[in-house]
């Protein structure tokens, strides 16, 4: 299977056989980390990773991927770049992606909520960088999907229901479990990226799919037509609920994570405030002790950060059932992956 130079925005763009060929890849790199035959992978490559937004876990992991593959990543923040934007001057995407084509060997961007005006803005600017760009270009994170969380999550799930971390994968092992995706309420104003890529992998992987919110939190209605798709290609269920604890019963995986209401931008303006203080109002809405005991004994998963006391409390996200850390180790083993296959050449 060829997979130089292909892009990664989303997942759902991915066939089935190339997603499996990743997380075989991710399995075995994590597995035996650091054997000689993945380390110059990369060799003498340049990995450019570019910032509009912070992180904690992104940029360490893709960091760490690259030097363990042989090769490098290089930080970049647009503030210090000359590009073009709505208000001043400046380089346009066309120039700056082929400018950065002739140097690396991949590009990944990542851009959330706070740093655009509208939704689907962020989506349109990595696939005009890929557009213009010969070099593979990834979603480290935007509006729309985080296909690299999405990767890190169903591996991690199918580990705690398969051998464990580190063994064999069995991806099968995920057919038939259901998964819970459920809105948190918090101090946050998250975009929709993690929670719509986790919807969207699951249902690859034949998992039956619960999303439950408040009234006032729908998510995008495209990922929505997808999940509901993919549920019956697979021959599962896809269901939507308002009950703050229907979701719960009989469910496998808990993904308890807030996300910002479709008001959130007016007028080129992300309304960042307004969402927290209308979020905070909605208390009963937590993953606790109480709402788990309503499954089938499941795990408690979520990308981090996490709001403690708020998405989730602290008696489930650091019990025994709770699988944050494995899923934030996949990251590095996933984008290793894919870095492997998309930017190497020789896989």
């Amino acid at each position: 299977m060829d997979l130089f130079g292909k892009d990664l925005i989303t997942t759902q763009e991915w066939t089935k056989e190339e997603l499996d060929a990743v997380l075989d890849l991710a399995a075995k790199m994590k597995r035996d980390r650091f054997n000689p035959r993945f380390t110059s992978l990369l060799q003498n490559k340049t990995f450019f990773m570019f910032f509009y937004n912070p992180s904690v876990r992104t940029r360490q992991s893709f960091e760490c991927a690259a030097t363990e593959l042989g090769g490098h990543a290089q930080f970049l923040e647009p503030k210090a770049m000359r590009l073009k934007t709505a208000t001043s001057a400046g380089e346009t995407v066309e120039d700056a992606a082929k400018v950065m084509d002739r140097y690396a060997a991949g590009l990944g961007i990542r851009i959330l909520e706070d740093k655009i005006g509208a939704y689907g803005e962020g989506d349109d600017l990595i696939r005009e960088y890929a557009y213009w760009a010969r070099m593979p270009v990834f979603s480290m994170a935007h509006d729309k999907y985080h296909p690299f969380q999405g990767l890190a999550d169903i591996m991690g799930w199918a580990e705690w229901y398969g051998k464990g971390p580190g063994q064999t994968l069995d991806m099968s092992v995920l057919k038939g479990k259901k998964l819970l995706v459920t809105w948190g309420h918090g101090a946050l104003a998250r975009s929709w990226c993690s929670v719509q890529e986790a919807l969207l992998i699951g249902s690859r992987y034949g998992m039956h799919v619960t999303l439950a919110h408040p009234e006032g939190y729908p998510l995008d209605p495209q990922v929505i037509e997808w999940t509901r798709a993919n549920c019956q290609a697979n021959g599962t269920t896809f269901e939507e609920t308002t009950d703050v604890r229907e979701g719960y019963v009989g469910a496998h995986v808990v993904y308890s994570r807030h996300w910002m209401s479709p008001d959130a931008y007016k007028d080129g303006e992300f309304l960042k405030q307004q969402e927290i203080e209308r979020a905070l109002k909605l208390t009963e809405w937590i993953c606790d002790a109480e709402k788990m005991r309503l499954t089938d004994n499941a795990i408690f998963t979520h990308p981090m950060p996490i709001d403690r006391g708020h998405e989730v409390t602290d008696e489930v996200a650091s019990g025994p059932r709770s699988c944050i850390y494995d899923v934030a180790e996949n990251r590095l083993h996933v984008q290793k992956a894919v870095m492997a296959l998309t930017m190497s050449g020789l896989l």
